[in-house]
């Protein structure tokens, strides 16, 4: 398939002439003011996620150049050849199959394999399920995962976000840190007769993942624990070695199946545990509604399309370096941390696919804080710095709480208030980036905190703000199973696009490897003293750390 790099095509040109000419000093206050529509016109429906992208930097001449740049990278035939099972990952001959791991059984390529698996692994996870809790040796209270990456951030986020329907006799715990600290923390908590592990590596031979692993077992063989096939089990393609450890309980999944893009696969198990087979499958179904949307929607309807296509515009031409991500809900704690590898493993690319050097930039900084306790930390700089740093918000319309008898009618009332409270915060935070304040506002105020002895004129100036600060919104109506797989499929999109105009592969991660190559070798060296052949840096910070 020979594709054009974005650099070389007509619109790509075009949209660096309409920056010049009108781009770099768009003024959403103004674009609101001519284009009453405007709301309407750039609020858009997907599956489960409504997005408003009224309040993001571009205009109609912006759209316009974008859509024609998407057509000449021809992006859909990049997008088509990703669902037929292409070798889209070409420096490792691979295939990008996570959408075939939420197709319905016979839709899709590979659906017999795909649902062996999952019917497999959901019948463990309702066994698990219903023996929750219970004091018979073997019945499990605590799950503990040992991964790293895409076998942790995953699981890891989705089963907070979905505390509402999990198992009320089960928790769950997470371990990916090769710093022995991690796994001792959890080890306090649990008891070897009541405790699961899910040791989750694709070739059973990550270095943090198994020495997490190692020490786990002994500390079960250690607090008398007894059958190790029933309290450790493996999500991982090598059957051999798992098995030599001891597990004889394993669901695998395929090298077409990225770390990033795993949740789907076997690496769910977690997920199933706590959430059952019903709404495991209701995840899927989401995530799959918006491939459907995806690879169906035309374009001037297509939220990924439009919203991979604003991060070029905004990262090539505009120059904003980062993006910032606000879920306006607790249980979205760890969303973030999970689109941080989604985007920045993906996209963080310096060469396209024949290995070109790039001359433009590509995946910007993801960074991110649940609303409110962001405001309280880092939207000083978002609304006064000097650095203009998008930001997303993610509200929810309806937080499901689970139905404990904890919760009286007058804690219900509260709790109903204070969720409205949190969704005014939302509003008015993206209100307050648009509209700024001016200095003849800040003049007509006296807050009670302001210094007395600075001039008026002084203290305004502090209290100004700029505004034009760039948002969008996100708003799902509740935080289910469906639409929480919705959402995470919307950000894995998003990234395919972006990175498909940048003419890259957004499914290696070379740049992992080097340094875990480096360790490799330094290991030992910490052990026996020997620097030879190292740099002056690296010998003299063995010699101080040993």
């Amino acid at each position: 398939m020979l594709i054009p790099r974005c650099d070389e095509t007509v619109a790509w040109g075009a949209l660096a002439g309409h920056y010049e000419a009108h781009g770099r000093d768009l003024d959403l206050r103004t674009l609101f003011a001519e284009h009453p529509d405007r709301v309407c016109s750039l609020t858009l429906q997907a599956p489960e996620v409504t997005v408003d992208m009224s309040r993001a930097h571009w205009d109609v001449a912006t759209r316009r150049h974008l859509l024609d740049l998407a057509r000449e990278c021809r992006l859909a035939e990049r997008r088509d050849a990703m669902l037929q099972g292409a070798l889209v990952n070409r420096t490792e001959d691979r295939a990008a199959l996570h959408t075939a791991l939420r197709a319905p059984r016979g839709k899709g390529i590979h659906s017999e394999l795909v649902h062996d698996v999952l019917g497999r692994m959901l019948a463990f996870a309702d066994a698990v399920r219903a023996r929750a809790g219970g004091d018979q040796p073997g019945d499990i209270h605590d799950v503990v995962n040992i991964g790293i990456g895409g076998s942790d951030l995953g699981p890891q986020m989705v089963i907070p976000a979905l505390d509402a329907f999990t198992h009320t006799k089960l928790r769950f715990h997470f371990v990916s840190n090769v710093d022995g600290s991690d796994l001792c923390e959890v080890l306090r908590k649990v008891k070897p007769q009541h405790t699961l592990f899910v040791v989750a590596s694709k070739t059973f031979t990550t270095q943090e993942t198994m020495t997490n692993a190692r020490l786990a077992r002994q500390w079960f063989l250690d607090q008398g624990g007894q059958h190790i096939e029933r309290h450790f089990v493996a999500t991982t393609t090598n059957v051999a070695l798992a098995d030599q450890f001891g597990i004889q309980t394993t669901f695998g999944f395929w090298d077409w199946v990225g770390g990033r893009f795993s949740l789907w696969s076997a690496i769910g198990l977690p997920v199933a545990v706590a959430l059952g087979s019903e709404h495991f499958r209701a995840l899927l179904a989401g995530a799959h509604a918006m491939d459907e949307h995806f690879f169906q929607a035309p374009p001037e309807q297509n939220v990924p399309l439009w919203l991979g296509l604003l991060d070029v515009w905004y990262r090539n031409f505009k120059g904003y370096t980062s993006r910032c991500v606000a879920p306006y809900a607790h249980n979205l704690r760890r969303l973030p941390a999970y689109l941080q590898q989604l985007v920045m493993e993906s996209n963080g690319k310096g060469v396209d696919q024949d290995g070109r050097v790039l001359s433009y930039a590509t995946a910007e900084v993801l960074w991110g804080e649940p609303g409110t306790n962001g405001q309280h930390a880092f939207f000083q700089m978002l609304h006064q710095g000097s650095d203009v740093i998008p930001l997303e918000f993610i509200l929810v319309k309806k937080l499901p709480r689970r139905e404990d008898g904890h919760v009286s009618q007058t804690m219900a009332e509260m709790l109903e208030t204070q969720h409205r409270m949190l969704l005014a915060n939302g509003l008015a935070q993206a209100q307050a980036l648009m509209w700024g304040k001016t200095m003849e506002q800040a003049l007509q105020e006296r807050p009670p905190t302001a210094s007395k002895e600075l001039p008026p004129e002084v203290m305004a100036r502090h209290r100004t703000f700029s505004g034009n600060r760039p948002s969008l919104t996100m708003v799902l109506e509740a935080l289910t199973p469906r639409s929480l797989g919705a959402l995470i499929a919307l950000y894995e999109h998003r990234v395919l696009v972006s990175g498909a105009v940048w003419g890259i592969n957004s499914f290696d991660q070379w740049g992992v490897e080097l340094g875990k190559a480096m360790c490799n070798d330094l290991l030992p060296r910490l052990e026996s003293g020997d620097a030879s052949g190292l740099d002056a840096a690296t010998a003299a910070m063995i010699g101080r750390l040993r």
